[in-house]
């Protein structure tokens, strides 16, 4: 009995030994094949396990930047879908520029559980971190001017893209084409917050240049129309636009009785160029609306913690319309020693 007992106890050990040695060879395979793959562009990966995500991207309003910014956000969550193999169900709606929509619009999106609003603009940016203030849904925002201004720092379920203008920047450029030039227009909206700052930085430098200026404010298209030829009638030689959407919409009813007047106007994003304005420098919204994607899915599978109030978006792109140019019968060659050039036509959007 004794020996047989043994020999069970032995048979026993060895039975545990094996099971024991295979449950770790398992264990071992598993640990590798659920190791993630290498990085691209700093976005964290997934494993083999597809998973998938809800975003709304929110457009203040309509118009080529916007749009540029939106579709470039858009892009770049297909792409990362696919290099992370997950699936990214995204939506591009527009508030029409209506604070009322905007806000149907955030509430919505968070009543759909989506997993990360992307509102574009200011006002788009400000209603969706209402909106988010009880389920904390993140909020990553793309181009906001003035984010600390628009009250959009300091929340810990919010971040962003920052397209905030060199303001300084852009009226060298106006003293380089002419330094001669005795009296600026500026011609904004004050509904506009990306206004506010560059504003009041532009008034700031012509007064300590001793330069003349002269201000308009207009919120609607008519309104616009009648306020740049407001500053026509009173003889500027330029006029200056931060990035304002409200008079972005109205360019191109503008630059072709600016160009015939012979005044050129400098802006705040390269979309008011391509709609027939002279001359800006800023940031390029394509990599801008890249970034913001990739810092929404960074905080979709990572979460909120670590991340900055807001990343500022590198410019020095001096953008040129060269058929306005040439109606102005202006040499831009002096702004290549002044960062990268690129000329652009007028196109109807």
């Amino acid at each position: 009995m004794k020996k047989q007992s043994v020999i069970k106890k032995c048979f026993a050990l060895g039975l545990a030994l094996v099971l024991t040695c295979s449950l770790v060879a398992c264990t071992n395979r598993a640990s590798q094949q659920s190791q993630p793959g290498s990085e691209a562009s700093g976005i964290p990966t997934q494993s083999a396990e597809a998973a998938t995500y809800k975003v709304a991207i929110i457009k203040q309003t309509n118009h080529p930047s916007l749009d540029e910014i939106a579709n470039a956000v858009a892009a770049r969550l297909e792409a990362i879908g696919q290099e992370q193999n997950v699936t990214i169900q995204y939506e591009i709606t527009s508030g029409q520029d209506d604070p009322t929509t905007l806000r149907q619009l955030s509430d919505q999106a968070i009543a759909d559980g989506v997993d990360v609003i992307i509102p574009v603009a200011t006002s788009a940016a400000q209603v969706a971190a209402l909106s988010a203030q009880n389920t904390k849904t993140p909020v990553v925002y793309a181009a906001v001017s003035d984010p600390a201004d628009a009250n959009l720092t300091g929340i810990d379920y919010v971040t962003g893209t920052s397209d905030a203008l060199n303001t300084t920047f852009i009226l060298d450029m106006i003293l380089a084409q002419n330094p001669q030039v005795d009296s600026i227009g500026l011609l904004y909206s004050l509904s506009e917050v990306n206004s506010i700052t560059p504003i009041a930085q532009a008034k700031e430098y012509l007064e300590g240049k001793g330069i003349s200026y002269i201000e308009q404010t207009a919120n609607t298209n008519d309104e616009i129309i009648a306020a740049a030829a407001a500053l026509t009638a009173a003889g500027v030689d330029a006029i200056f636009t931060p990035t304002d959407n409200k008079i972005m919409s109205a360019e191109l009813a503008i630059a072709p009785a600016l160009a015939e007047a012979g005044i050129p106007h400098y802006t705040g994003a390269d979309s008011f160029v391509r709609n027939g304005a002279y001359a800006t420098c800023g940031v390029n919204y394509t990599k801008l609306g890249e970034r913001t994607a990739e810092l929404a899915y960074e905080t979709i599978t990572t979460g909120m913690e670590g991340m900055e109030d807001f990343y500022l978006m590198d410019g020095g792109i001096i953008t040129v319309n060269t058929e306005t140019a040439m109606a102005l019968n202006l040499d831009y060659s002096v702004f290549e020693k002044m960062g990268q050039l690129v000329e652009v036509q007028t196109t109807q959007d």
